[in-house]
């Protein structure tokens, strides 16, 4: 590790509500607290969110605000909020410490918080025409195509919200899934079913996205008969599901499916001090308001560690 710099009770890695969340409730336990995000805005996954309606007392709001709201609530309660993205990771019992920013920091607890990841499709084309019509996030690149054909894979929340997004564009949308029936909330399905400008197509799979210096088509598979076809698009979203960003866990935690985190409701990893909060647990529903939740129980948990520390 490099020369200590900061020792907070807290320290909080990944800026995403679960993270936010806990830089709250820790705070408010008159910890002090350093929240490392390596994007340049907190939020994560939750700032790219074109609608959110479903967080209690909250009528409706998009990602951007609730990510600004929550940044600005930790940050008035105390919390730092630093911008960079951890390079070295300690978590040996009685030594816990990480790098980032330029940055060392040795912490009486950490609250990993790190998220989640797009899935990426792995078929041809999918990495060289990124940025060039292949995108993963239709609230940030859905503008570049406004009143174009685009092509919205997946059959989750994200991508319902992704395509009734581009459809509020001015874009032809068309929405593949592999299969007939949809896992995204009925709620959205349905609001899916009645936008003209969406057409559905199930079950049908991905083959290959066509163009040669920006994106001209998806070739697609009927998922049953194999029969083909070529769909003009000038865009094509993937939202086929999240991977954990806990690659830098891989040496010190057990990963299961998805590299997610093997931790209880309790939030514990099974090292002391050490708790993991939001999409990298493990758990049944992945959710803005399931991660606060994390991030609150996470919080708790860690200064009841330091409380108990502190009186021995």
């Amino acid at each position: 590790m490099s020369e200590v710099l900061s020792n907070p009770d807290v320290l909080i890695i990944g800026g995403g509500p679960a993270g936010l969340t806990a830089a709250v409730y820790a705070r408010r336990a008159g910890l002090s607290v350093a929240v490392l995000e390596k994007e340049a805005m907190p939020g994560g996954q939750m700032a790219t969110t074109p609608e959110i309606e479903n967080m209690p007392g909250i009528l409706m709001t998009d990602g951007f605000t609730l990510s600004t709201q929550m940044a600005e609530q930790a940050k008035r309660l105390g919390a730092e909020i630093i911008s960079g993205a951890v390079t070295e990771l300690c978590l040996e019992p009685e030594r816990l410490g990480a790098v980032a920013g330029g940055r060392a920091f040795e912490p009486k607890t950490v609250i990993l918080a790190m998220g989640a990841r797009r899935r990426r499709l792995g078929i041809p084309g999918e990495d060289r025409l990124s940025g060039r019509g292949v995108s993963w996030c239709a609230v940030c690149d859905g503008n570049f195509f406004r009143g174009k054909a685009a092509a919205v894979i997946g059959g989750g929340n994200t991508a319902l919200e992704d395509a009734l997004h581009l459809a509020s564009l001015g874009c032809s949308v068309t929405l593949l899934h592999r299969r007939d029936g949809f896992r995204g909330s009925p709620a959205l399905l349905e609001r899916v079913r009645e936008e003209p400008r969406i057409r559905v197509m199930t079950p049908y799979l991905p083959v290959s996205i066509e163009g040669e210096t920006v994106v001209t088509g998806l070739s697609v598979s009927h998922a049953v008969t194999g029969e083909t076809a070529m769909l003009p698009v000038s865009a094509v979203f993937v939202c086929a599901g999240t991977v954990a960003n806990t690659e830098l866990l891989e040496r010190w935690l057990p990963l299961g499916a998805e590299g997610r985190v093997e931790a209880g409701e309790d939030c514990g990893t099974g090292i002391p001090g050490v708790y993991a909060a939001g999409d990298i647990r493990k758990k049944p529903l992945y959710q803005i308001v399931t991660a606060a939740a994390d991030g609150a129980v996470a919080a708790t948990r860690a200064a009841g560690f330091i409380s108990a520390a502190n009186a021995k």
